[in-house]
C-alpha cells in the first residue's frame, strides 16, 4: 500500500513540474492578462487587434473552430515570431 501511494506522490509532483515548467517556459504567467470570451468577441473586427492561434499543428488542422483572422503560429517558435509584432496594437494569444 505504501508503495502505491508513493507512486501517485511522484507522479503528482511530475505531472506538477511538467505544467510549471510549461507555464514559465511560455510565459503564462499570473501577470499576463487574460481576456474574457465576451471581450474578445467585441474586439474583433477591429484594426488594432492582432489575434493569434497557438494550438499545436495536429490540435490546429485537426479542428473546424478556428477565429476568423487569426493567425497561428508555432508556440515552439516565439522567440522567432514574437519580435515582429507590432508593439502599437492589442496582442491576444489563444490556444486549446
Amino acid at each position: 500500500m505504501k508503495v502505491r501511494l508513493w507512486s501517485v506522490v511522484v507522479l503528482a509532483l511530475a505531472v506538477f513540474l511538467v505544467c510549471e515548467s510549461w507555464r514559465v517556459a511560455y510565459g503564462a504567467d499570473k501577470d499576463v492578462p487574460r481576456v474574457e470570451k465576451d471581450t474578445l468577441k467585441g474586439w474583433l473586427g477591429d484594426p488594432n487587434l492582432v489575434l493569434i492561434d497557438v494550438r499545436a499543428v495536429g490540435d490546429w488542422q485537426g479542428s473546424n473552430k478556428k477565429i476568423k483572422g487569426a493567425q497561428r503560429q508555432d508556440p515552439k517558435k516565439v522567440k522567432t515570431w514574437a519580435t515582429a509584432l507590432p508593439k502599437e496594437k492589442k496582442i491576444v494569444l489563444y490556444c486549446a
